[in-house]
């Protein structure tokens, strides 16, 4: 095997080790390591950094870590062509014209809607036409609607020491 020409970023380095590459990046680290020691020893390194930081009982962290982390995009000294390197283009990204587009957009809505029509067809086929098919009882028993409102009915009971409903006092009979 030929000796590899670059090695892994630490930041690569630690990823390996915590499991966090993808498949891809993971196999192309793990051919590079066949090859090269000063990288195999720098994985081994990390290893032993962190079991020995899962082995340690107390690790103290400054409290305002947090905010300082934060704060770097903010406070950080950025070496670049100045201003120009954090120029942005923001004007909107036109579609791309795909010829023939349009045509197969109108040839799925038109074969939607020629499913639809044949699920709408076969559903109308299936169902009972008119009241032919209806039982002879509720064809003729000349349905009506009620409209009227009728009070609930209320019903108290009493548990007095009469045994009798019709006797004692209360309650309806």
């Amino acid at each position: 095997m030929t000796l590899p020409e670059s090695h892994l970023a630490q930041e690569a380095i630690a990823a390996l080790v915590d499991g966090e590459l993808p498949a891809g990046a993971a196999s192309r680290a793990a051919r590079h390591l066949e090859g090269c020691l000063q990288c195999r020893m720098a994985v081994q390194a990390q290893r032993e950094a962190k079991d020995a930081l899962h082995g340690c009982e107390e690790v103290s962290v400054p409290g305002d870590l947090v905010s300082r982390l934060y704060a770097i995009p903010f406070t950080a000294d950025v070496r670049g062509a100045g201003a120009a390197a954090w120029d942005v283009d923001l004007t909107p990204n036109a579609p791309p014209h795909r010829p023939g587009h349009a045509r197969w957009l109108r040839r799925g809505l038109a074969g939607t809607l020629a499913g639809l029509g044949a699920g709408v067809t076969v559903l109308a086929l299936q169902l009972p036409a008119g009241d032919s098919d209806a039982p002879a009882e509720v064809a003729d028993s000349g349905v009506r609607e009620h409209t009227e409102v009728v009070p609930p009915v209320l019903r108290a009971v009493n548990t007095g020491t009469s045994p009798s409903p019709l006797g004692g006092t209360g309650g309806t009979p």
